[in-house]
């Protein structure tokens, strides 16, 4: 238990990755798409961490720590650049004060010491009222008490998803994953939303129109991808079965998320064709997985091959569906995604967690070249329903 609290202690103490979106955001739409996908990430990055150290899994609670610090400098850059270095400065300790108080809790749980537990839930929930002055003392449009009841459910969501991780409930524990990273449009949007009012100028463009909104959900969906396709794999290569069906009952649900937001635009036939093709490539990463797992080369390169004929199924879809999606263009996109995945299964294959976790974050970054060109292809073609200026 002492080697647990080691490891989570040490979540403090990493160096940045490179920023995401929400640093040059020059729209409202760039506003609430990059800081959604940011707090997401937080979540999807704070629940590996907590997993990998309560199942005593040393150096992938330490890349996956990294990973969370470097998400922790990457918010603390997005509100230096509204606000200046003086607010970057001040964000991040506190930002990371309430990871340090994760950590408490975490280890509180995995020592079974209740009175650890009960002082680190009630640090966390004064600590929301610290994070509402900090963000009201910048923004008027974001009362003090507001901030800290939403910073307040983004706190339980997180311990919702620690506890059941603790009792080795993995079904329960990623279903609350997808549930607290859910959340987290509820500060996202509010925050960008504040932003773009108090700097009307530096942000213009309406974040709430439904373009914006389109925008938004198909990143985080596509994004969530990506963190669920990686734990998926993470968990096969490690032999943890549980985790692994639990994951990929995950991935599942966002792949249905997904062809309902699809099925939203064009339809339920669109719905239904979309579901079978996007699991397709799915069951291609497992096989390319399996590959590395057997060290079988031929398996390997069968499912690399296969996905990358795959790209040209998908931007036929896409293109048939959408004039403004041209094939080729679409099938690049989503070749390039096939092979950011796959060095994140060749990096946990090879048992590289640090490079793992930041291929991660590239290839959960590059959904955004996909979800963007979308969104904007989708306001093009139906611009009375997806009205937007971004």
């Amino acid at each position: 238990m002492k080697r647990i609290a080691w490891m989570l202690v040490a979540v403090l103490g990493f160096t940045s990755a490179p920023a995401l979106a929400a640093h040059g955001s020059k729209s409202a739409s760039d506003l609430r798409t990059g800081y959604n996908a940011l707090l997401a990430e937080h979540v999807f990055l704070a629940g590996a961490a907590t997993g990998a150290a309560l199942g005593g899994r040393q150096p992938e609670f330490e890349a996956a720590a990294a990973a969370l610090d470097a998400n922790s400098q990457d918010l603390a850059v997005s509100i230096g650049s509204v606000y200046g270095p003086e607010a970057e400065k001040a964000f991040l300790p506190l930002w990371r004060k309430h990871i340090g108080m994760v950590v408490d809790y975490t280890v509180g749980l995995a020592t079974k010491d209740k009175m650890k537990q009960d002082k680190a839930v009630a640090d966390l929930l004064g600590y929301t009222q610290d994070f509402g002055a900090f963000l009201s003392a910048a923004n008027p449009n974001l009362p003090r008490d507001v901030v800290a009841e939403l910073v307040k459910h983004h706190v339980l969501t997180l311990k919702s998803v620690i506890d059941p991780q603790a009792a080795a409930n993995q079904a329960e524990a990623y279903r609350a994953l997808r549930a607290a990273a859910g959340h987290m449009a509820m500060i996202g949007d509010p925050l960008a939303g504040a932003i773009a009012r108090q700097f009307p100028a530096r942000y213009p463009g309406d974040g709430v129109a439904p373009g914006s909104a389109l925008r938004a959900t198909l990143n985080l969906t596509l994004r969530e991808h990506v963190y669920l396709a990686a734990d998926a794999t993470g968990a096969a290569l490690g032999g943890r079965k549980a985790e692994f069906e639990a994951a990929a009952a995950a991935l599942d649900g966002n792949s249905q998320d997904l062809a309902r937001a699809i099925g939203s635009v064009y339809g339920a036939d669109a719905e239904k064709a979309f579901l079978p093709l996007w699991r397709r490539h799915i069951g291609f990463v497992v096989d390319y997985t399996v590959g590395a797992a057997s060290k079988d080369k031929v398996k390997q390169d069968k499912a690399v091959a296969e996905l990358v004929a795959y790209t040209d199924d998908f931007g036929a879809f896409l293109a048939g569906a959408n004039p403004n999606l041209p094939k080729e263009a679409v099938a690049d996109l989503v070749k390039h995604h096939v092979l950011t995945l796959k060095e994140v299964i060749d990096a946990q294959a090879a048992g590289n967690q640090p490079q793992a976790w930041k291929n991660a974050r590239t290839a959960a970054g590059h959904m955004a070249k996909i979800a963007d060109p979308l969104a904007a292809a989708i306001t093009k073609q139906f611009p009375q329903r997806f009205a937007t200026a971004y």
